[in-house]
């Protein structure tokens, strides 16, 4: 579909998840595990499985970021945090499994056991390349966790002395493939393999933990050298030009131009001023509820557009200032907009993996999950026990909640001035399940959406949307009050 003046249909209007069901169709996978649910999330990236973590604290920071990419889903790094906070995040998710660390820790001969063990504790590595002379990269060593034990607290000495040498290491070419590097980590029984030019410089480091890993995770999503791909969000006020250079630097793959209302002049002179500068970065812009908003992002040169005015369970722009459009009439009206020129990210509404099916086949390509992800192990905060309903929870905020704007600006004596003079608040703070780990969530999502794809008809959810979304009519019943008690009571 490439029309981008479609008028929408009119069983679309007012509806959201619950008012459709889809009809099912003659099966032609043999088994479900069958069905391929790879979809774009901007125009030049496409992940595996179209789940996105929301830009949110409670949601989306190293962690999750981190897991989601591992089992083939996206997400954006939230911005209520300093510059450097979030660039730190970003180099931390990007140092994580990549099969070929190109930039690994190195420290000189001299340094001392001390000064090893801060590294590796603040870094949480195995172990350091240990280089001849400060900033030299020429490989003298490794320091292994092994050799760190042998010094036994003698953190004031060199870790010359406790290092594996050079002539004892067994190293290889910049050059060699990933099976080749494996098949000799396993015969040599060594955990890390420097990789080394003609003159000893480090040009790189295979480690067999993340070897493993890139097997074991074979939805992973991933950039061309091999590392986990990274988002992260960026307003359009302020230093927001400034963040955005420092997180594209530090090396996130796609960039999330993020605020209420992006049909607006704010968000024209953001991405214009972006894509001056940063041409060839990815760009997700959002949010807007319209034909008129997405259409708008669009020709502006929005990579992706971001669909949801105040459908979440953190937002309360619908109940404070009466503005919004139900979700999947919003979803709808984005895609037939866009058609498929720019993806449509659905964000906010899903209450279960059935919302975020009819979310795909209706126009999106992949959906945003707030509160469905913030209950699990890996999003920010501790677990607590509510007293009153006996069970484990975490607590999700919307990012405008009171709570969210004071660590945004940092609590103290000034508090009270900074809430007078904020905007009035359009999100709040819940309680969520503790559900634990994210990767049983995602699991559970993907073998749901896999049953989409069969009930569908075809092989794979790409198939899956172009039909569903050509003839709606044919493919969707509308519910009536009677056939949701049906469908929903239980």
């Amino acid at each position: 579909m490439t029309n981008n003046k479609l008028k929408l249909e009119d069983m679309f209007y007012g509806t959201t998840f619950d008012d459709f069901l889809l009809r099912p169709q003659f099966s032609i996978l043999k088994t479900r595990k069958e069905a391929d649910l790879t979809m774009s999330l901007s125009r030049n990236i496409k992940i595996s499985t179209p789940i996105v973590g929301a830009n949110m604290d409670t949601v989306t920071r190293e962690k999750m970021m981190q897991t989601l990419s591992l089992e083939g889903c996206f997400g954006f790094l939230d911005r209520n945090c300093s510059i450097e906070e979030q660039v730190a995040r970003v180099r931390y998710v990007k140092r994580q499994h990549s099969y070929i660390i190109e930039n690994p820790t190195i420290l000189p001969r001299k340094s001392t056991v001390g000064e090893a063990k801060k590294i590796v504790e603040a870094q949480n590595v195995g172990g350091l390349l240990v280089e001849d002379e400060p900033g030299s990269g020429i490989l003298a060593g490794i320091l292994s966790h092994r050799d760190m034990l042998a010094a036994d607290g003698n953190y004031g000495e060199a870790v010359e002395k406790y290092m594996t040498p050079f002539k004892k290491i067994i190293y290889a070419s910049p050059t060699i493939t990933t099976d080749k590097a494996e098949k000799i980590m396993l015969e040599k029984r060594i955990e890390k393999l420097p990789l080394i030019d003609g003159e000893r410089r480090i040009k790189g480091l295979i480690t067999m933990r993340d070897l493993r890993l890139h097997k074991n995770n074979p939805y992973s999503t991933k950039d061309s050298k091999g590392r986990l791909l990274v988002g992260a969000t960026t307003g359009v006020t302020g230093n927001y030009m400034e963040r955005a250079e420092a997180l594209i630097r530090a090396g996130a793959d796609c960039i999330l131009m993020d605020i209420a209302h992006s049909h607006s002049e704010a968000m024209k002179k953001g991405i214009l001023e972006f894509k001056k500068k940063f041409k060839d970065t990815e760009l997700v812009c959002g949010n807007v509820g319209t034909a008129e908003g997405a259409r708008f992002l669009m020709e502006l040169g929005a990579d992706a557009v971001k669909v949801g005015i105040g459908p979440g369970r953190g937002c309360r722009t619908r109940l404070e200032v009466g503005v919004g459009v139900p979700q999947l009439q919003a979803i709808r009206e984005a895609y037939l907009a866009v058609g498929d020129k720019i993806p449509v990210i659905a964000d906010g509404g899903a209450k279960n993996d059935k919302d975020i099916a009819m979310a795909l086949i209706c126009g999106a390509s992949t959906v945003m999950l707030g509160s469905m992800l913030s209950g699990t192990d890996e999003s920010p905060g501790v677990v607590a026990e509510d007293p009153v309903q006996k069970r484990k929870v975490k607590i999700y905020r919307g990012m405008t909640s009171i709570e969210a704007v004071l660590d945004s600006t940092g609590v103290g004596a000034n508090a009270g001035e900074i809430l007078r003079n904020a905007q009035a608040q359009e999100g709040q703070s819940i309680s969520v399940p503790y559900v634990g780990s994210v990767r049983d969530v995602i699991h559970r999502i993907r073998d749901h959406l896999r049953s989409t794809v069969s009930y569908s008809g075809e092989e794979n959810l790409f198939n899956a949307r172009a039909k569903i979304s050509v003839s709606p009519a044919k493919y969707l019943t509308r519910l009536s009050g009677s056939s949701k008690r049906e469908s929903w009571d239980r």
